[in-house]
């Protein structure tokens, strides 16, 4: 199952945009365009992203355990 999280790499402000472009499975200037065009339209783009800040996880990090999973399945 696909998660949403907010992107460590590939990230302008927060991750959210490349996160949600990542879930959606869409080039993340895409979706922030999308974020640009709500926020001059005036329909809260601003507070949508900071509201997906707040309560969107960030990527975990790869650890060991992850690798040593990997490398088992190989």
């Amino acid at each position: 199952m696909k998660r949403l999280y907010r992107k460590r790499t590939d990230k302008m402000l927060a991750g959210v945009c490349a996160g949600l472009a990542d879930y959606l499975n869409i080039d993340p200037t895409i979706v922030r365009i999308i974020f640009i065009v709500l926020v001059f339209a005036g329909l809260g783009g601003v507070l949508v992203y900071l509201i997906l800040w707040l309560i969107t996880p960030e990527e975990p990090l790869i650890d060991e355990t992850t690798i040593d999973v990997q490398s088992k399945n190989d």
